[in-house]
């Protein structure tokens, strides 16, 4: 998981730097001594998985920093006081550390993140669109691009016009994570995008292709939710 700190106490970040580089699964990106300069930099650099950041800090607090994100990371707050804990699990932070911050502490927190990382990795979420973790990079895909994802495993292929994606993710966690306006799941291996379907016959859905069309199967218990997605005319 890719970490980044935000502290304006040096001695704090000094502390959370050395635990990160004593943490197999944890690799240190970046450290910043106020939230303005970390919303200036992070764009620019890696992705990043995880920010421990402080509450109390000049200009931009680690609330305001929080309400100016478009999209959320994993957050641990490091902080010297307790007060803020409630506000900050409004937020749905992954944890809260009170300074100072032993490593028996921060390895628990930290342990937690890796857990919720390794249940949503190669999956991130914007507005319009996904990113998917394709080897070592994130490759951006608009809902648009998507044509269907199905079952294989523990895994699942997201099918663009161009490309195949295999990411470790259940079919449920996606299903809950596509906007079901755009996306319907028709069969326990098969979600589609339904502005792609372009003809519904007999239990199978047809969608084209660069290479021609495919024919995905209804599943009896899925075609009346489907029925109810699509815009039906009938007389």
């Amino acid at each position: 998981m890719n970490c980044v700190v935000i502290d304006d106490d040096k001695l704090s970040r000094k502390v959370v730097e050395s635990y990160i580089e004593r943490t197999d699964f944890l690799s240190f990106g970046a450290s910043y001594p106020s939230a303005i300069e970390a919303i200036n930099n992070i764009k620019k650099n890696e992705p990043v998985d995880l920010i421990f950041l402080d509450i109390e800090m000049p200009e931009m607090s680690g609330m305001e920093f929080l309400n100016s994100l478009s999209t959320t990371p994993q957050i641990i707050i490091i902080s010297s006081k307790e007060q803020y804990a409630l506000e900050a699990f409004e937020y749905d932070v992954t944890d809260y550390l009170l300074k100072p911050i032993s490593y028996s502490r921060f390895f628990k927190a930290v342990s937690k993140a890796n857990r919720r990382y390794k249940n949503s990795e190669g999956f991130m979420q914007d507005k319009n669109e996904i990113f998917i973790k394709s080897n070592s990079a994130l490759v951006r895909l608009n809902y648009d691009d998507i044509l269907w994802i199905e079952a294989l495993e523990n895994y699942v292929v997201v099918n663009s016009y161009h490309e195949k994606y295999t990411i470790h993710f259940t079919m449920k966690a996606i299903e809950e994570k596509m906007p079901a306006t755009r996306f319907s799941r028709i069969h326990r291996s098969y979600i589609v995008n339904l502005s792609k379907i372009g003809v519904i016959e007999d239990n199978s859905v047809v969608i084209e292709t660069e290479s021609g069309s495919k024919a995905i199967p209804i599943g009896k218990s899925y075609r009346d939710k489907l029925l109810g997605d699509i815009n039906l005319m009938t007389r």
